[in-house]
């Protein structure tokens, strides 16, 4: 009899131990189910401040893309500074037609006429976007005058959207755009240091 007990308070033991792992999985699977398809929507959905982060990158993106296009227009530019602008064009033109679908797939109306009275102060981009002043100096500048130019003006472009972009880590939501954001803050600090560096030597 006295064998028994130990048997039937192990057995006990045992049945109570798988009692309480099936409410464990029970307890998690909801909340794992739960969290799938608001992580799966969450792509498609998106946040006043989503919005606003991608409806401003996108002429900001344009406008790096601008000046890259009027310093590889120039013959005898620095071929680092060169190879920079190519560079940046090859990262923010796929990275403007991502945010362009993303607007489409949220159903935000972009107009990109209204784009330049926005206030990018908002997202932390304030002076950052060039003048039209800003972009006849590096259209009308040599070829050398317009790679110490280009480097200057990018590196306040840049400073800008690192700006905005840690701003949209601050308040955005859905994942892609927080994603996006990271990878321009990473990417555009490691150009500032490059042209930095880059200004020093022309």
């Amino acid at each position: 009899m006295n064998k028994k007990i130990p048997l039937a308070l192990s057995t006990g033991a045992l049945t109570l131990a798988l009692v309480l792992t099936g409410c464990a999985d029970t307890g998690t699977a909801p909340s794992g189910t739960s969290s799938s398809p608001s992580a799966s929507t969450s792509s498609s959905a998106s946040t006043e401040a989503d919005e606003m982060f991608v409806t401003m990158m996108i002429p900001h993106h344009e406008q790096a893309i601008e000046m890259s296009d009027i310093l590889l227009a120039k013959d005898g530019a620095d071929p680092r500074v060169v190879e920079l602008a190519e560079q940046i064009k090859a990262a923010q033109g796929p990275e403007i037609d991502k945010m362009l679908g993303w607007l489409e797939d949220w159903g935000v109306e972009y107009d990109p006429d209204s784009m330049g009275g926005m206030d990018h102060g908002s997202m932390g981009g304030d002076d950052s976007m060039m003048s039209e002043e800003d972009m006849t100096m590096l259209e009308d500048a040599d070829a050398t005058e317009a790679s110490r130019l280009f480097l200057e003006q990018m590196i306040v472009h840049h400073e800008g959207a690192v700006d905005m972009a840690q701003t949209a880590l601050d308040d955005a939501q859905n994942p892609d755009v927080l994603e996006l954001a990271q990878q321009v803050i990473d990417d555009q600090t490691a150009e500032i240091a490059t042209m930095k560096d880059l200004l020093g030597e022309l």
